[in-house]
């Protein structure tokens, strides 16, 4: 980057920061007691009790490497309020414990702040521009920094997502680099500091198979199976080796790996959160309730058999189906399998680079959202954030992007549901959306349309449909009787617009043709 290039990305940096410390006293979620409780558990724990220790219900389920980030932020967290690293201090908030660990939130922005500067620099600069504000470095920046969704998860709601985006990110950046051990070494990292991203693993680990471990292609762009590197392989087994030997060593040793296995992969919670993710299972569940409601307006069913208990509500809670057949853990990896293995076919044998990695990668991100099991409704960032750096370069991939982040980012609204964050929700959602929309249209200014007229519809209803949630709904009798509407309504609308975006980005990759020099390069 150069210097010019150095000052407006330092800008937009300080600039999204300064909106981060201002956001410090906004509602936080409880996950803001989930950090609180793991700060104090690893501060005042050996090791061996980590995983174990349940005096609050919020116990630690995250890797081995993210206990050691809490440990770490906790020899600094006591200069502020030792009082925060007492156990039993459940649900402590004081004004000098809120300030840390907002403010920790904020200082790990650092990597992610990097991490995006090297994938500006991984941009095809080809498309000229003379003003900076039209320049795709520039759109990039803006898009990944002032990422709606991660400004109301982090520094509204409350988590460490930014950190880990930039670890991501940076790996990203380095594989398009051609750094391929330091992108595999910072991705096995990430692993063991959230497992959620094991989602896009298959991506990271065809890529470098494909690119790294064959060394070269034939003339026609098809695999070389001579170039085969057994060094290759073995670096990257090493690697793979060594990180998970110092984040599971430990509990290797101890005999506690189940333990921590099972507080990693909690299938008891069931399939769905509290709040629906908008995904595929979103349309099953809604489906299996209107099924029943019409089977027992019609007497097909027993009221007495159907279990009162709502999804859209209260605690996680397992769940089973009325109508429709009720979903095991087994049958949504298998989902989740056979929906990501087409991208991974045409990653091996339609290589596109970088590109083709990315768009791997945004899939398999994308098809473990619509099928995983209890997915979180935050895990839509894990698509959007990586699906920026293709919006920037092609005109269909930025048709794609705004109908996902426009939905996706709508789908996060109930995580604010207090009446003081209403007005920044909806005032930041605006800004970021309107920017995407006119930067990315001026971008591509001498290409077609980005949305169809049905497209635009759709996205249109978002605003009459957030109304009645925040307005209407409130002020009428159903919200003593079905205080789930606005949540149902939400999820169901916005799974089917991320639906459409995943199935129209598979389309488009697999209808792609990819010319033999593409393939040779």
């Amino acid at each position: 980057m150069a210097a010019g290039g150095r000052s407006w990305f330092r800008a937009l940096a300080l600039g999204v920061s300064f909106i981060k410390c201002l956001l410090i006293p906004a509602y936080y979620s409880t996950d803001f007691e989930v950090h609180r409780n793991w700060l104090a558990v690893t501060h005042n724990l050996p090791l061996s009790q980590w995983y174990y220790e349940a005096t609050s219900e919020w116990t630690l389920d995250y890797p081995p490497f993210f206990a050691w980030f809490e440990y770490a932020l906790s020899h600094v967290a006591k200069y502020f309020d030792p009082k925060m690293l007492v156990i039993e201090n459940l649900n402590y908030t004081s004004p000098a414990t809120i300030i840390f660990q907002r403010f920790s939130v904020i200082f790990t922005d650092i990597l992610f702040i990097y991490a995006v500067r090297e994938c500006c620099k991984c941009v095809n600069g080809k498309r000229a521009a003379k003003d900076i504000l039209e320049k795709p470095t520039f759109v990039l920046a803006v898009l990944l920094l002032w990422n709606f969704g991660l400004l109301i998860v982090d520094h509204i709601h409350f988590q460490y997502n930014g950190f880990l985006f930039g670890l991501m990110l940076l790996s990203v950046a380095r594989l398009c680099q051609k750094r391929y051990l330091e992108g595999a070494f910072l991705f096995a990292v990430l692993l063991h500091f959230k497992h959620i991203y094991i989602y896009v693993a298959p991506a990271y680990g065809i890529y470098l198979l494909r690119s790294y471990c064959f060394t070269a292609n034939n003339a026609d762009g098809s695999l070389k199976w001579r170039s085969f590197s057994f060094l290759h392989v073995t670096l990257l087994g090493l690697i793979v080796c060594l990180v998970s030997a110092l984040s599971l060593g430990p509990f290797i040793v101890l005999g506690q790996l189940p333990q921590v296995i099972s507080r990693l992969f909690p299938f008891k919670r069931g399939l769905c959160h509290a709040y629906w993710a908008p995904n595929f299972w979103a349309l099953y569940n809604a489906v299996d309730k209107a099924l029943t409601i019409l089977g027992l307006k019609c007497n097909f069913l027993d009221p007495t058999k159907i279990s009162k208990a709502s999804m859209t509500g209260g605690l996680v809670q397992e769940f089973q189906h009325t109508v429709l057949p009720s979903v095991t853990p087994l049958a949504t990896l298998i989902c989740t399998f056979m929906s990501i293995l087409p991208s991974v076919f045409c990653l091996w044998f339609k290589p596109q680079g970088p590109r083709g990695f990315l768009q791997c990668l945004v899939l398999c991100a994308l098809s473990s959202f619509m099928f995983g099991w209890h997915v979180h409704e935050k895990a839509i960032l894990l698509a959007i954030l990586p699906l920026s750096l293709l919006s920037v370069q092609r005109a269909r991939d930025a048709g794609i992007y705004l109908i996902l982040t426009t939905t996706g980012h709508f789908s996060l609204f109930p995580l604010l549901f207090t009446l003081p964050e209403l007005p920044i929700k909806i005032l930041l959602m605006l800004l970021f959306t309107v920017y995407s929309f006119s930067s990315l249209k001026s971008l591509f200014r001498r290409e077609r349309p980005l949305l169809n007229w049905l497209e635009t519809i759709y996205l249109a209803q978002l605003v009459p449909l957030e109304i009645f949630c925040e307005i209407i709904f409130p002020l009428t009798p159903w919200k003593q009787h079905f205080p789930f509407i606005p949540l149902l309504l939400t999820s169901v609308y916005c799974a089917l617009g991320i639906t459409y975006a995943w199935l129209k980005l598979y389309i488009s990759v697999l209808t792609e043709r990819v010319s033999v020099r593409q393939k040779a390069e």
